[in-house]
């Protein structure tokens, strides 16, 4: 017995100590639950948000964007941009250094060169890599690494938005040696230069990241950046749970508002539940997302080839009501046109609003026009929409126009979208690179779909026109004045029914600071600290 007393009384503060030191050590790690696949942690195929998360940790490009879409120095310290020749000299540091792995010996590394940047653009084009991201090259006539600290770019034709394109995860810097050697399993072997290094990768349990002690950015004091030891990811696919972990302090942030905890996190005039404001805070922001039903043009149906009745059904439903009482006030209702807040030419037009009497006078003009006294139309959707199609269809159905919901699961909308079977369809286009000519390609006759974006199957000849002209105009100022009048082009057409702009929404845990926001939602943990 007055042994085993002694052992207890020993072993007590052991067991506390061990306690005390994970508990301590929670501060210097970022959990976040990721409840999509991440499929790959390869650059060359970060094509959405499940993967570009953990890239934005993991690897760096030749420029940067900061959170109000500035374009700022990564791994080019300066560039010179030749506007007569669409020539970019990057000049690059000499202190950004690969993570330490055993593909350049034991526990070592080498520094970053221009030559790395033609390896790793020569596979966005390599057809075995099969980059999802070889579209960004299509711009691109030529490149070449001058020496160690020079790589020049030249392009096939002016485009002004090319900086913002460089900043996409695509165009980050790998080294051949780590590519080589991992071959396909480089997948889940990343070799990068972020802030964060390759720890280990249980898939679809748990992906955990550890600090780089060699990372080359620095605060304005002088610390060496990240603040933070490690990034924990797990993979709990369901939003709900995700939402309890959060609430019970298990993760240190959620991102978005899903119908299954909005009410309980957010009130209806979209602020945080009084009882979460111990525990956490909300960070919301523009996010370059325009939510919109699309007509699809070159069908035979008479209310699709009206003017009057798609304007009709812009002005027939409430799109702040719509706002505030199925999104909780998250979201910037549509008034303007298809540029959504964040990207010049935002605000610069008068859209849609809500004016039912006007939408009702465009009805009889259709119904005298065609001689149909009832127009019927049929809008596609996913189920994640449902809700906002219904209260369209309640609102169009009060002033005369008669609608069918087609629910079908989100594949089959992308297909049908894309091959012209929708007359109407539910669509959302998220900024690629933070330009206005993102959205505007949209309309542009070349890229009729199935071979561009231009699902409508829309062509106006004035439009295009303004299109080609602006693509050759560096200065943004004179560009805006052109985006301005073919998004006034698109109001006039109504092409589209613009819903709302999309906004970001953080739900951050109060022991953290420093994750900002962004217009495109990109997570970057960098400057994140996190307190005991």
């Amino acid at each position: 017995m007055y042994r085993f007393f002694l052992v207890a009384i020993f072993a007590i503060p052991l067991f506390s100590c061990e306690y005390k030191t994970e508990s301590d050590r929670d501060h210097l790690v970022f959990r976040y639950n990721e409840h999509g696949n991440i499929p790959t942690l390869d650059p060359a195929f970060a094509r959405n948000p499940q993967a570009i998360w953990p890239d934005n940790q993991l690897y760096n490009g030749l420029i940067q964007l900061d959170d109000s879409l500035n374009i700022k120095p990564d791994i080019a310290k300066r560039w010179i941009i030749d506007d007569s020749t669409s020539t970019y000299t990057f000049h690059l540091r000499n202190d950004v250094y690969f993570h330490k792995n055993i593909v350049f010996g034991k526990d070592s590394t080498r520094t970053v060169k221009a030559s790395d940047f033609v390896y790793s653009f020569n596979r966005l084009t390599d057809e075995k890599v099969a980059s999802s991201g070889s579209w960004v090259m299509n711009y691109v006539e030529r490149y070449e690494a001058k020496d160690d600290t020079t790589f020049v770019i030249q392009l096939k034709q002016p485009f002004p938005a090319f900086l913002g394109l460089l900043s996409m995860r695509y165009c980050s810097v790998v080294p051949k040696e780590a590519v080589d050697f991992y071959g396909n399993e480089f997948r889940r072997n990343p070799v990068g230069t972020g802030p964060f290094q390759f720890k280990m990768w249980e898939e679809n349990v748990k992906l955990v990241f550890r600090k780089n002690p060699l990372y080359f950015e620095k605060d304005k004091n002088g610390t060496r950046l990240p603040y933070l030891e490690a990034v924990a990811i797990t993979f709990l696919p369901d939003k709900q749970s995700e939402f309890l972990q959060f609430a019970q302090g298990k993760l240190d942030f959620i991102s978005g508002l899903d119908n299954s905890y909005k009410d309980e996190l957010l009130t209806t005039s979209g602020e945080l539940q009084p009882k979460y404001h111990d525990v956490a805070y909300m960070v919301t922001g523009p996010y370059l997302n325009t939510e919109y039903l699309g007509f699809y043009l070159k069908t035979n149906s008479s209310e699709i080839q009206s003017q009057a009745l798609r304007q009709a059904i812009n002005y027939g439903f409430d799109r702040q009501k719509m706002v505030t009482y199925l999104r909780n006030g998250m979201g910037i209702p549509a008034v303007h046109g298809f540029i959504p807040k964040g990207l010049p030419g935002y605000e610069e037009i008068e859209g849609y609003s809500y004016r039912p009497e006007k939408a009702k006078q465009l009805i009889q003009h259709y119904i005298e026009e065609t001689g149909n006294q009832k127009p019927k139309i049929t809008i596609g959707t996913n189920s994640q929409y449902l809700d906002l199609c219904e209260y369209i269809q309640r609102e169009l159905e009060k002033i005369g126009i008669a609608v069918t919901i087609d629910v079908m699961p989100p594949s089959t909308l992308r297909q049908m979208k894309s091959s012209g079977e929708l007359d109407i369809f539910r669509g959302s286009w998220i900024a690629d690179y933070p330009d206005a000519e993102n959205y505007l390609s949209l309309f542009y006759s070349p890229n009729f779909a199935p071979n561009g974006p231009n699902y409508f199957h829309f062509k106006n000849e004035i439009y295009d026109s303004l299109y080609q002209k602006s693509l050759l105009i560096s200065d943004i100022d004179e560009r805006k004045v052109l985006y301005v009048k073919m998004d006034s082009i698109i109001v006039e057409e109504a092409p589209v029914v613009p819903l709302f702009y999309d906004m970001a929404v953080r739900f951050v845990n109060k022991k953290v600071s420093g994750l900002g926001i962004n217009p495109q939602n990109f997570l970057i943990l960098k400057y994140v600290k996190k307190t005991r």
